[in-house]
């Protein structure tokens, strides 16, 4: 390929996995980075939480050649532990097997990882360098120095806007005639809290499963940590009855926990501390149209479709952009106009259903997981797939063990739905499925599965 001047804007998890895949590809890029290098200055608290990596972002990492390095900073997870308030445990296992597992990464310690890779590869990497300003005719950015406060000017012929939710290069694309823009924040808020590790420095909870305190309108959830402790993120509503603005003393929240996450608060000696000492996280949906300005300037991930976390695809779904445009240029070559075209034609009817089920996914963890017949639909679930591998794939599966488009997921998905109300409707055990329908339906329903891509 020919060397344009190639630059991204973030060093969050995207910039530096792109970085590496154009590199692989022989083009010369940089990245500016407003924050400080996280590798030498400590991250604020709060803004630290756990990722969940699955199929696809392994894929991606994969084709970067990073997945073995990343082994030793992952805990498997093989499914959900439900805690209830009488303290009773319930499992649900995520796939049909012990291979189908999510994996709980730390965001810093992946993010960290990923810095030294695309810097050992030739990748610069300017920290504290905030965008101010992006001339989309001309290329010209404008960059300022975020310690002592100078400015420049860079030239690029391609700028890439990895800049996540509050992207700069898409306030500058705003300015554009008919650019498309919606945003919708959540009526909830998040504060990320710990579980230490005990004596021993072991986990004080089932160490491969994600724990989920579901309580209707709210929940806690707790994902493993390397280091044996669980990194925690209490959901509540910012206002009502049981939000964050009714827990406004130390003694509010210890009550509050006491009441409704019993058990969990016998396991956190500093919650009052975490609580007041991070800061309370909004979650938002981010939409908009074109990613792209002819072939200058692209946005992605973040920048071109937050979604709320709920899913645990935030992460996977950002780095498979990051394939798909790598994908691209290997069959266009460096026709920037024509992959950024082909790219948002590709990913925005995929991005669009993700965030969909992501605010649907939502509603299932803090409140139907704790349902008995949400509970046995699952079991038939995984027994339709036993029977039906390349017909019936649960949606989740769908989503997080296989890369089938996102949109064909949720298609697939609603179809799945009606045919389980069906089936179970009458029934309260697996034994008494009828297997006779089952056949009949789903063959007449679904469509084989392609499930690699």
């Amino acid at each position: 390929m020919s060397s344009p001047k190639i630059t991204l804007i973030g060093a969050g998890l995207n910039g530096p996995l792109l970085a590496m895949l154009l590199v692989k590809r022989g083009l010369a890029v940089e990245i500016y980075e407003r924050r400080a290098d996280m590798r030498r200055t400590r991250i604020d608290a709060g803004r630290s939480i756990n990722l969940a990596l699955s199929t696809r972002g392994i894929f991606a990492l994969q084709q970067a050649e990073l997945w073995e390095r990343m082994r030793n900073i992952i805990i498997p997870m093989r499914g959900r532990m439900m805690h209830g308030l009488n303290g009773e445990i319930t499992f649900q296992p995520y796939g049909k097997n012990e291979e189908e597992v999510i994996n709980s990464i730390s965001r810093a310690e992946l993010n960290m990882e990923l810095l030294n890779a695309a810097e050992a590869q030739g990748v610069a990497i300017h920290f504290q360098r905030r965008c101010t300003e992006y001339d989309l005719k001309t290329g010209a950015l404008r960059l300022r120095n975020e310690d002592n406060g100078g400015e420049t000017t860079v030239a690029s012929d391609v700028v890439i806007g990895c800049d996540g939710s509050a992207s700069p290069i898409r306030a500058e694309m705003l300015k554009l005639n008919r650019f498309n823009f919606s945003q919708q924040y959540l009526d909830y808020g998040y504060k990320e809290l710990t579980i230490p590790a005990d004596s021993e420095g072991r986990h004080r909870l089932e160490t491969h499963a994600l724990h989920i305190w579901p309580r209707g309108n709210y929940m806690l959830i707790a994902l493993p940590n390397i280091d044996g402790t669980f990194a925690c993120i209490l959901f509540l509503p910012f206002e009502g009855a049981d939000s964050f603005a009714s827990l406004a003393a130390r003694e509010d929240v210890t009550r509050f926990f006491q009441a409704r996450f019993p058990d969990a608060f016998r396991l956190m000696p500093q919650l009052a501390e975490n609580y007041f000492a991070n800061p309370t996280g909004t979650m938002v949906t981010i939409k908009c149209s074109p990613w792209h300005v002819e072939g200058r300037a692209l946005l992605l991930g973040d920048a071109a479709h937050a979604i709320v976390p709920f899913f645990g695809q935030g992460l996977n779904c950002g780095f498979e952009d990051c394939v798909c445009l790598a994908e691209l240029l290997d069959k266009f070559g460096p026709r920037w106009a024509r992959v950024f075209e082909e790219f948002e034609r590709a990913r925005k009817i995929n991005t669009d259903a993700i965030a969909a089920m992501a605010i649907e996914n939502f509603a299932e963890m803090r409140d139907r997981v704790a349902d008995p017949r949400f509970l046995f639909r699952k079991k038939v679930e995984l027994a339709l797939e036993a029977k039906y591998p390349q017909l019936f794939v649960p949606k989740y599966a769908m989503v997080t063990f296989h890369r089938i488009p996102y949109s064909l997921a949720l298609a697939r998905g609603a179809a799945q739905e009606r045919l389980l109300t069906e089936l179970c409707s009458n029934i309260d055990r697996v034994e008494e499925l009828d297997w006779t329908k089952a056949r009949d339906l789903i063959q007449r329903e679904l469509t084989p599965l392609v499930q690699a891509q």
